[in-house]
């Protein structure tokens, strides 16, 4: 399969050097500023019904791949690490 874009191939030395300098000229914080424009520009256009389709098929896609006691071995790992049961952030 050819790579029609510009640049370096994804995953190679010289894209994961061209990452490590747009780090160190703009800051960390420059992806989280341009992902949240992305995901901006992709609400005003899709609305937000688009993200629960995309995560309604993600979830599907990892029940068939893991298997539904996947939601149950990650459910109780998120309660181990959560806060106890009846306390909410307000508190």
């Amino acid at each position: 399969m050819a790579n029609n874009k510009r640049g370096p191939e994804p995953g190679s030395p010289k894209a994961k050097h061209g990452g490590q300098a747009v780090r160190e000229k703009y800051g960390s914080e420059f992806y989280s500023k341009i992902g949240k424009k992305g995901g901006d520009a992709v609400k005003s256009k899709r609305g937000p019904q688009f993200y629960a389709e995309i995560g309604k098929k993600g979830g599907e896609s990892t029940k068939r791949q893991q298997g539904a006691e996947f939601y149950s071995k990650i459910g109780k790992k998120g309660g181990e690490r959560g806060r106890p049961a009846g306390e909410t952030e307000e508190e």
